[in-house]
């Protein structure tokens, strides 16, 4: 009896969101995966930044990655609208392509808010999100032990994006040094 009390408390839990901000399960239409060391995750970013056509916004921790940083350029040129969002630690981290992109005239933004801003993610056009333990950095590609996400799902992405607006509402602009 107690087998089948709990089944049916399982099943109950699974039936019923557990907040008004659980949307319920994602089944993306594809995933892919990528880790590091040199386990192909910045070039999957840079593959995915060529690939979109009409926006970008980008969330990061931590951004020393002249590759990504490189093909948002390229990005921008051909007209893609980008926005990017960083943790404050980038407003004077030695390395950062924070500078790059803000002079580059992307705007970019400075999360204040939060004591760490360790967001990781790409969103590629309402389509696709990058995201994962993966920082933006040469680091994690050559060095650390991380990994990347790249899932195609419509869906996913509108929530991201969605998490992401929230974010820039409080943020300040970032100029540049």
């Amino acid at each position: 009896m107690r087998h089948v009390l709990g089944l049916f408390i399982l099943a109950l839990l699974f039936a019923f969101p557990a907040s008004a901000q659980d949307h319920g399960p994602f089944h993306p239409a594809s995933v892919d995966v990528f880790f590091s060391p040199i386990g192909g995750a910045t070039e999957a970013c840079v593959a995915a930044i060529a690939a979109a056509k009409k926006t970008i916004n980008v969330q990061a921790y931590s951004w020393t990655s002249a590759p990504i940083a490189t093909a948002l350029m390229a990005a921008k040129k051909r007209g893609v609208v980008i926005e990017v969002i960083l943790d404050k630690s980038q407003r004077t981290e030695k390395y950062s392509e924070a500078d790059f992109v803000a002079h580059a005239g992307i705007p970019t933004y400075i999360d204040t808010r939060h004591a760490i801003a360790h967001n990781k993610i790409i969103i590629i056009g309402r389509a696709v999100v990058l995201t994962g333990s993966f920082n933006f950095t040469k680091a994690a590609e050559q060095n650390n032990a991380e990994n990347l996400l790249v899932i195609h799902d419509p869906k996913m992405a509108t929530r991201y994006l969605a998490n992401w607006e929230e974010h820039k509402v409080y943020s300040d602009n970032y100029a540049g040094r």
